[in-house]
């Protein structure tokens, strides 16, 4: 895929911008983030208004910890799209990682409108209601979750260990049976599990 792209490096910039937009990406997800850099800078100077680039450059400042920049291209890629998915996501995780939780939601929430069945965004909209120490929230979108993913045992446990927290044990006992019978080696289930039994 990278030597395919990089015939691309030499043609027209919006086609240029596309090669190493993608380039970026790939350099990124193998994780070397020079290579990253290096050609989304290429794609946003080949192309400003390439969501996607702009997108991509986002991720490379993110991952160097600057995510006040960060935020800085995922908004500009929202002006340029305002449906850039990926640019929605990435700028509720940034505020997420800010500490500007109101935000983050405002943003995530969007995002749902536009995503209405996806996983990641589901999780996320609950993680921050229980940031928000709102666990009557988190629940709701932990119980749409499971309703798109029945058999992920990492979100039936959390929505086992919130109803615990709300001492409804009898909730809180089916959801973490049922993170054990998909996931039978978590040792905080199995002692939660056995402390119910105890008891």
């Amino acid at each position: 895929a990278l030597e395919t792209l990089k015939m691309f490096e030499k043609k027209d910039s919006r086609v240029k911008s596309a090669a190493a937009t993608n380039l970026s990406f790939l350099y990124y997800l193998g994780n070397e983030l020079a290579q990253a850099t290096n050609y989304a800078d290429l794609a946003v100077n080949s192309d400003r208004y390439n969501p996607a680039a702009l997108t991509n450059k986002g991720n490379t400042v993110f991952a160097s910890g600057d995510y006040e920049k960060a935020a800085e291209f995922y908004k500009e890629a929202l002006r340029n799209d305002s449906l850039c998915t990926e640019a929605l996501y990435n700028l509720g995780l940034t505020y997420k990682k800010l500490n500007r939780i109101d935000e983050a939601l405002d943003f995530l929430l969007k995002l749902h409108a536009i995503l209405p069945n996806s996983a990641q965004v589901l999780y996320q909209i609950a993680s921050i209601y229980e940031i928000m120490e709102d666990p009557n929230q988190a629940i709701e979108w932990l119980l749409q979750l499971i309703s798109v993913v029945p058999t992920d045992p990492r979100v039936l446990s959390k929505l086992g260990k919130l109803y615990d927290n709300e001492d409804d044990k009898s909730q809180a006992f089916h959801y973490y049976y049922e993170s054990y019978r998909y996931f039978p080696s978590n040792i905080e289930v199995i002692e939660w599990l056995g402390a119910y039994y105890i008891d």
